[in-house]
């Protein structure tokens, strides 16, 4: 017997060695994002708040593509500001997660789905991977946070220029501007993903998280805000500091 629902199958979550995996899963629909699927993803936010087992999470997609936007089929909410406003929490539930996000891209990643992409922190794709912002094709305006992510990751030269052309980019374009993080050749991009996080997992947990908290805290301010903020607000050491500089220092006097 299970409880499970179809609007629980569209976000798939696997855990392993200290990662949750989701996977956006409507793959018929290139992975559109339509209220449920939504509601589902932000139920698994809500419960990675909790988990002190998992260290880094990794968001995927079923199938071919990675998210083709809003399901613009779906009739508009009957209180359409409020659950804008509820989609935008979810998505910010992802970026202020403690742990590591890493998105992994492959195929379209377009409009709402690149928006899902940059609330990641990390972003890895393959060379299928296609990028694009189409509101303006459609006569909309963004409003989970393109505005305000985009050019925060690639300047905003380069943020209007995709905004307004609402052309695809390519995966080399998207390295070149500073969209992704890494690009792999097509059928390599999980182990790609599986060795980025390896290597993250491998430091500490608290110092990953703490890492995280500082940077996306003190965007926008000053420096010498910024400076104050860091040590005024310091979370301290790892439980397991110590315990790691011996190992270093073992390890040094072993001529490891």
């Amino acid at each position: 017997m299970t409880n499970e629902t179809a609007a629980d199958t569209l976000v798939l979550r696997e855990d392993s060695d200290g990662v949750a995996t989701l996977t956006l899963n409507r793959p018929e629909k290139k992975n559109a994002i339509n209220r449920e699927l939504f509601k589902t993803l932000r139920a698994h936010l809500l419960a990675l708040q909790q988990d002190a087992d998992i260290g880094l999470i990794v968001l995927r997609a079923a199938g071919a593509d990675f998210c083709a936007g809003h399901d613009l089929s779906e009739k508009p909410h009957a209180d359409a500001l409020g659950w804008l406003r509820r989609e935008v929490q979810t998505l910010e539930l992802l970026t202020s997660l403690r742990q590591p996000v890493i998105a992994a891209v492959q195929g379209t990643c377009f409009t709402g789905g690149l928006e899902m992409a940059l609330s990641a922190d990390f972003i890895v794709c393959d060379d299928s991977a296609r990028f694009a912002d189409t509101h303006g094709k459609w006569g909309l305006v963004p409003g989970w946070g393109m505005s305000q992510r985009l050019p925060r990751r690639v300047g905003p030269a380069k943020a209007l220029e995709m905004m307004l052309t609402c052309r695809p980019y390519g995966a080399d374009e998207a390295v070149a501007m500073g969209l992704v993080n890494h690009c792999v050749a097509a059928g390599q991009l999980a182990g790609a993903v599986a060795e980025l996080a390896r290597t993250i997992l491998a430091n500490s947990w608290h110092s990953n998280a703490e890492n995280k908290r500082l940077i996306y805290n003190t965007d926008g301010m000053r420096l010498a805000e910024g400076l104050d903020h860091e040590i005024m607000r310091n979370a301290g050491f790892d439980r397991d500091a110590a315990a790691r500089r011996a190992s270093f220092h073992n390890r040094s006097r072993d001529g490891a």
